[in-house]
C-alpha cells in the first residue's frame, strides 16, 4: 500500500511523470504537483513530465513550460509515475516509457481502473486525482504553486464542488490549499468560468441541436467537423458542454459526440470521423462508466467517456438501449 510520495522516492535516480491524453484540470494539475514537489525537495533526481499540449487557461502554473510532449522511447527511467489514467492505451506517446522504465505506479480515481503497473494508488470514490496527490505529500512541503496545481485539478473534476464526488473532505482539502495564498476565485474564473465567444457560439449550437429521448431522461447533441469549423473551435474547445446538456430539468443522463480527428475512410464509418463521446449522468442509476466501457472507454459513474468510428445516429441507438436497461433494473 503506497502511503506517501517521499517513500516512492527514496534511492530513486530518474523518473518520469506522465498522465493521460488530452489532460484536462486534474491530470495536468496533479501531474504538475508532484513535478513542483520532485523538483523543489528533491533537486538531485532527474525528473521529466509528459502530457500532450495542454490548453493556454493552465499554463500559468509553475513549471508548466517544462512540459514535454514528445517523448524519446529510447530514455530509461527508474520510476515512472502514471496520473489521472485508466488504462496503458490512454497515456498515447507517452506509452513508449513504460517498456523502459525500472518500476511503474499509477495513482487515480478512475473507476474502470483495474490498476496496472508494480504498485497503485486508485480510489474511485475520490474527488480527483489532484486529491490523492494532496494526501500523499506532506502537508508542510505544500507551496503556494503546488497548491495552485492542486486546486485547479479538484475544481476541474468537482466541477467547482457541485458534483457529487465532492466530499466534506475534499472542502477540507481546498480550505487548506486557500490558506497557502492561492488567488482561488481568479484560479476558478479564469481556468473554469471564462469562455471565449466561440466557445459560447459552439455551445449555443450543441444546445439547439440538441434531442430528448426516454421520455425525457436522457438528451443527445451532435457537433460536426462544420460546426466546428463555422466557429472556429477545436476539440479542446468543447469542455463542459456535456455537463450544460445534463443541466436541463427533468434529463437523467447526457451524451454529446463531437469529431476527434478525420482517419482514413478504411478504418472510420462513411464520412471517414472518429468522434468522442462525452457521457454525464445525474444519479447512481445510470452508470455511464459502464456504457462507455462498451465503446473501450470508461470514467466514473456519473461522467465518462469513449471514442466510436460509428456514425452518431447508430451508436447513440446502442447507446440508449444500454441506458434504458439500466434505468429498468435501478
Amino acid at each position: 500500500m503506497m502511503n506517501s510520495l517521499s517513500e516512492q522516492l527514496a534511492g530513486i535516480q530518474s523518473v518520469a511523470i506522465a498522465g493521460h491524453v488530452k489532460p484536462d484540470g486534474d491530470c495536468i494539475g496533479s501531474c504538475l504537483a508532484v513535478y513542483n514537489y520532485i523538483k523543489d525537495y528533491y533537486p538531485q533526481i532527474q525528473a521529466e513530465i509528459y502530457l500532450e499540449p495542454i490548453p493556454n487557461i493552465f499554463k500559468f502554473l509553475s513549471r508548466a513550460e517544462e512540459i514535454i510532449s514528445q517523448p524519446d522511447e529510447t530514455k530509461q527511467f527508474d520510476l515512472m509515475i502514471v496520473q489521472d489514467c485508466g488504462d496503458e492505451q490512454r497515456l498515447g506517446k507517452a506509452g513508449c516509457l513504460l517498456k523502459n522504465a525500472g518500476r511503474v505506479i499509477c495513482i487515480d480515481h478512475h473507476i474502470s481502473n483495474s490498476g496496472f503497473g508494480d504498485d497503485s494508488y486508485i480510489f474511485p470514490k475520490a474527488s480527483s486525482t489532484s486529491e490523492l496527490i494532496f494526501d500523499l505529500m506532506e502537508k508542510e512541503r505544500i507551496t503556494k504553486k503546488i497548491a495552485e496545481c492542486i486546486y485547479v485539478g479538484i475544481i476541474h473534476d468537482t466541477g467547482l464542488f457541485q458534483y457529487s464526488c465532492t466530499s466534506p473532505k475534499t472542502m477540507r482539502t481546498a480550505a487548506f490549499l486557500m490558506e497557502q495564498g492561492i488567488d482561488f476565485s481568479e484560479i476558478a474564473d479564469k481556468t473554469y468560468m471564462q469562455k471565449t465567444f466561440e466557445q459560447n457560439q459552439i455551445l449555443a449550437r450543441a444546445l439547439e441541436k440538441s434531442r430528448l429521448h426516454l421520455g425525457g431522461a436522457c438528451i443527445s447533441s451532435v457537433i460536426t467537423k462544420e460546426d466546428m469549423q463555422q466557429c472556429n473551435v477545436l476539440p479542446k474547445h468543447l469542455e463542459g458542454i456535456v455537463s450544460q446538456l445534463r443541466a436541463t430539468k427533468g434529463v437523467e443522463a447526457a451524451v454529446f459526440f463531437y469529431p476527434k480527428e478525420v482517419l482514413p475512410e478504411n478504418k472510420a464509418g462513411e464520412n471517414g470521423t472518429e468522434y468522442k463521446i462525452s457521457f454525464r449522468s445525474g444519479s447512481d442509476a445510470v452508470n455511464v462508466a459502464e456504457i462507455a466501457m462498451h465503446y473501450g472507454g470508461g470514467g466514473h459513474i456519473r461522467a465518462a467517456g469513449a471514442s466510436t468510428t460509428l456514425e452518431p445516429e447508430a451508436c447513440l441507438s446502442q447507446i440508449l438501449e444500454l441506458m434504458k436497461q439500466q434505468i429498468i433494473h435501478a
